[in-house]
């Protein structure tokens, strides 16, 4: 028995990660068009039919724009936070059996899959990210954070592995062509974390069982994979921290597969 999950789409021009088991198919936001979902699924064997559910974790486009479509196509569930619900308004018409609202830091039992909401500052009504445990397995999606809280560091602990947010370079976004407002927008409290916030996280919550990260929601603009992976491979090794020794470090495709990940139990 395994849990296997990957990115198939990550970055500002829309959002998608895929976790499934022998017995269910999920995928975290579709910020993405419904027919791009379906042709990344197949590039790993997964059929849309077999999708169980969407799990939502924020309102912006690039995370819900093929949601309401593939509802629609799959009959699937929807889940998102009361505050998403009420700001998601261009995904469509919804069945209302498809409708669940969840709520941060309550478990939900989905299958063989416990996922657990829990609440991140970002510029969003109630966004979440989530832990999802698979037996003695435990993984996080963990992006769209403007700061790091005491909440999220206790829901990151002790995962085996982890999709993290390391959005921008800080120098290159404050030397970049942003408009002020945008800078200020992202570098804000509720805005995305850095590489170097992300690899001074990575570092924090470092334990034994952590051996897998994916690095995602990569700017285009403000950041480039080589810059991710080095700032955070050294900041990791200030700490003692080596990378293909005690930790495995992955780049998020902007769309496409990323790196396959599978926990065997």
């Amino acid at each position: 028995m395994s849990l296997k999950f990957t990115t198939l789409a990550s970055g500002s021009g829309g959002n998608c990660i895929y976790i499934g088991t022998e017995n269910t198919n999920i995928i975290i936001d579709a910020g993405i068009s419904g027919i791009k979902v379906e042709n990344a699924l197949k590039e790993i064997y997964i059929s849309p039919n077999d999708l169980d559910a969407i799990f939502v974790t924020h309102e912006h486009a690039d995370h819900i724009d093929g949601v309401g479509v593939l509802s629609r196509r799959y009959n699937l569930p929807i889940y998102a936070t009361e505050g998403t619900w009420a700001n998601m308004t261009k995904i469509g018409e919804i069945a209302s059996k498809n409708k669940n609202i969840i709520y941060p830091d309550e478990n939900i039992i989905f299958n063989d899959l416990i996922l657990t909401p829990f609440s991140v500052p970002h510029d969003a009504s109630q966004p979440v990210c989530y832990t999802i445990k698979y037996n003695n397995k435990k993984i996080a999606v963990a992006t769209d954070m403007g700061h790091i809280t005491k909440n999220i560091i206790e829901n990151l602990r002790f995962c085996d592995a982890i999709i993290l947010e390391s959005n921008h370079d800080i120098s290159m976004l404050k030397n970049g062509d942003y408009p002020i407002n945008l800078k200020e927008r992202v570098l804000g409290k509720f805005g995305h974390i850095s590489n170097e916030i992300a690899g001074k996280l990575l570092a924090c919550i470092m334990n034994e069982k952590l051996k897998n990260v994916i690095l995602a929601h990569i700017s285009k603009d403000n950041n480039s994979p080589d810059l991710v992976y080095n700032t955070i491979k050294n900041i990791l090794e200030e700490f003692g921290i080596f990378i293909n020794i005690d930790i495995n470090l992955y780049i998020a495709k902007d769309y496409g597969i990323s790196k396959i990940i599978e926990l065997n139990y």
